[in-house]
């Protein structure tokens, strides 16, 4: 007689969270042959609901790149200065689906709070564009908001990358990117549950297998759609999983969170202590019972707000404008 293998004991949900967990219409595994279908059906607020609520004016540029075009949006908050602070930011989405609107909501309300411009850019996903296609589009991007800063109206010594999921994994190899080309200085790098190592080798990656908003079995399709065999190689670089960067000496101070019931949890604590044991100061958020981007799906819960109101103030310490209750 067999019997079944004993899953490995984890972190619970919080009980707020787990509830919407229980009735999401979502599947807790993304396989390669819903990645059209995900694309066709984006999920979260229209450009247009986005915009209504926030006095901000929107234009797009296009980005040349070898063989192809890339876009860019940028979000202008109608009463910045004359050259404001940026905020670049890459969306989320495993590396296989999203675009430069998916959860770009909080980046907007922190515009109108700190008065910068928000550049996010659509980079090319796989596995149409294996790695180093998306965190090449990602630095080609960073690259073009200096050059035209001052059409935007953006101070190029105030730059700021942040993104999330997918997103954040591609913001910390531009970090890296940028000081070994020597390239533009980022002042800060926010990494919201970044997808940092392909090699899925931590506890957390296994405590979380067909359950959760972004699973193990999920993880695999975007890593496998990014990198094709070369996953888990000595062929993999480290701008497009981070997580293999050995010297983390000379980077930007950093912004982590993630939930402590899902995939990323170790990888992101690795890579937070290893960036303090190369000098560079990070904070660290690890949300008890969060799930992967909670907020999101969340956003009223009460660990979502919690987190939420860290995040704005790490980015009014960094930017050097507090919103008005903290100034006080």
């Amino acid at each position: 007689m067999t019997t079944a293998p004993t899953a490995p004991a984890r972190p619970p949900y919080d009980p707020e969270l787990a509830e919407l967990l229980d009735n999401s219409p979502l599947p807790s595994t993304v396989t390669a042959d819903m990645i059209d279908f995900l694309r066709a059906n984006p999920f979260g607020p229209t450009l247009e609901d986005l915009l209504a609520a926030r006095p901000i004016s929107h234009r797009e540029y296009t980005i040349a790149r070898p063989g192809s075009e890339i876009i860019a949006s940028v979000f202008t908050p109608a009463d910045k200065d004359a050259s404001a602070p940026a905020i670049y930011f890459l969306h989320g989405g495993g590396m296989i689906i999203g675009n430069r609107f998916t959860g770009i909501g909080h980046v907007l309300d922190w515009a109108v709070e700190h008065r910068a411009v928000v550049v996010s850019l659509e980079y090319r996903l796989a596995p149409e564009s294996p790695a180093p296609g998306p965190v090449e589009d990602a630095y080609a991007g960073l690259l073009w908001l200096v050059a035209n800063a001052g059409e935007l109206g953006i101070d190029s010594e105030r730059v700021m990358i942040a993104g999330t999921s997918a997103g954040a994994g591609l913001s910390a190899g531009v970090t890296l990117l940028a000081r070994d080309r020597k390239g533009p200085n980022l002042i800060a790098q926010m990494l919201l549950s970044p997808m940092l190592d392909d090699r899925d080798a931590t506890a957390s990656s296994h405590q979380y297998t067909q359950t959760g908003s972004w699973s193990r079995e999920s993880n695999s399709t975007g890593w496998n759609a990014l990198l094709g065999d070369r996953r888990g190689t000595d062929a993999v670089d480290i701008y497009s999983a981070p997580a293999r960067a050995t010297d983390l000496t000379g980077l930007p101070p950093a912004f982590i969170d993630v939930g402590s019931a899902e995939v990323f949890r170790d990888e992101d604590v690795d890579y937070a202590s290893r960036l303090w044991a190369a000098g560079v100061q990070a904070e660290l958020h690890v949300w008890a019972g969060g799930f992967h981007i909670f907020d999101g799906a969340a956003p009223e819960a009460l660990l979502s707000v919690t987190a939420v109101a860290a995040r704005d103030s790490w980015m009014g310490r960094t930017l050097g404008r507090l919103p008005a209750a903290d100034a006080a």
